[in-house]
């Protein structure tokens, strides 16, 4: 999920103060660095169907000295962007993708990781990722993925031939 930025009311309430990702990080890393924990609304659909853009919120907290397979971290790409993304293979480097994409990222450095999630808000309901229910979906959701690889191209090839 890219986190690009977030609107702020002013203070004056008369208009929005655009805060960018770049702006929230020192914040985050000085106050992950005092032990607390961060909840935010992270933008994008890469995430999807478990994150879903201005409606659910996540908690980051320090991320530990080696994430694992299923993990959620925030990371910075070499480019300067911020992902959310989920850890699917921990080999020196780690192996991310988003629940709503099929192209896997390779070399993500741990250096690059900014904090981890520990628990997302789905439906007004706080979601541990340590949880019996979010593992498994975490499990069906990878092992699925060449299935709903196929599927999504068979409803594209679908509809692009149907609505001729």
């Amino acid at each position: 999920m890219s986190v690009t930025s977030l609107a702020k009311q002013s203070e004056s309430g008369a208009g929005q103060i655009a805060v960018t990702m770049d702006d929230l990080v020192p914040i985050f890393r000085e106050r992950l660095a005092a032990g607390q924990s961060i909840r935010f609304s992270p933008r994008g659909v890469s995430m999807l169907p478990m994150l879903r853009q201005g409606i659910d919120t996540v908690t980051l907290s320090p991320a530990p000295a080696q994430l694992k397979k299923y993990d959620l971290p925030l990371y910075q790409r070499d480019d300067g962007k911020y992902i959310l993304h989920r850890v699917v293979k921990a080999e020196g480097t780690y192996t991310c993708i988003g629940d709503n994409q099929f192209v896997l990222e390779p070399g993500v450095r741990h250096d690059q990781i900014i904090a981890v999630v520990t628990s997302f808000t789905r439906s007004g309901r706080e979601v541990p990722v340590t949880g019996l229910t979010y593992q498994l979906y975490c499990r069906i959701w990878h092992y699925s993925r060449p299935v709903r690889h196929f599927w999504r191209r068979g409803i594209g090839w679908l509809r692009r031939h149907l609505h001729k």
